[in-house]
């Protein structure tokens, strides 16, 4: 059997998210570590694979039962959804998810805000001589939100649903953690919202379908 489902949704940001982007040629007196920008709109991003790879890092953490230094040694489930490359043993990821741009630019100038990004100003303390390192964090403002698009190969019936747990189940880790850097001092917690699974290749039975929605629902 052959079917794609597409699973859609908002990605809420609850506190300030930095992911990072190039600050190769940043000119003197520029923030230290600016964020992802689409380049074409210089409005900030979500890159898929950043949501992809912190999902299966959460989800080996939980699932694996050793600590596997390679993806291509996760477990079974995991390699299956997500993919891999071990020899011999070669899988193409079921899912596929794009880039996301900010989707609320204009409700976010309508509070008054200019800027979609906010610099946080922190230091770093030298312990041995008191010296403050200063340095500028470039973030995404708390209440912007991405549309979410990913698609799902269906390519064994039989395990689409165990598939789609998964995957609720790393959106549902990834609400409990964060998502890009700073994580430890308050960083990139979001939430997901609206998620909504239609099949748009194919054919899926009406009920196996509402299932899957059910799934998304419970944990949101």
């Amino acid at each position: 059997m052959y079917a794609k489902i597409q699973i859609t949704g908002t990605i809420e940001v609850l506190t300030g998210m930095h992911i990072g982007g190039s600050s190769a040629f940043a000119a003197i007196g520029a923030v230290d570590s600016p964020v992802i920008k689409d380049a074409r709109e210089n409005i900030p991003m979500i890159p898929g694979s950043s949501l992809k790879g912190k999902m299966r890092t959460l989800l080996a953490k939980e699932i694996n039962t050793v600590v596997a230094c390679k993806p291509d040694d996760d477990d079974e489930r995991i390699t299956r959804l997500f993919g891999t490359a071990k020899k011999d043993n070669v899988k193409r990821s079921r899912i596929q998810i794009a880039d996301m741009v900010m989707a609320n630019c204009d409700e976010i100038r309508s509070f008054g805000i200019q800027s979609l990004t906010e610099i946080k100003f922190e230091n770093t303390i030298n312990r041995a001589t008191a010296v403050a390192n200063p340095r500028q964090i470039e973030r995404v403002i708390r209440g912007s939100e991405f549309g979410m698009d990913m698609i799902y190969e269906v390519g064994n019936i039989d395990e689409l649903i165990d598939d789609m747990k998964l995957l609720a189940e790393g959106m549902r880790l990834l609400q409990y953690d964060y998502i890009g850097g700073s994580g430890s001092r308050g960083y990139g917690k979001i939430k997901f919202k609206d998620i909504q699974a239609d099949t748009v290749i194919g054919e899926i039975a009406p009920k196996l379908e509402a299932e899957i929605n059910d799934i998304f629902n419970q944990f949101e």
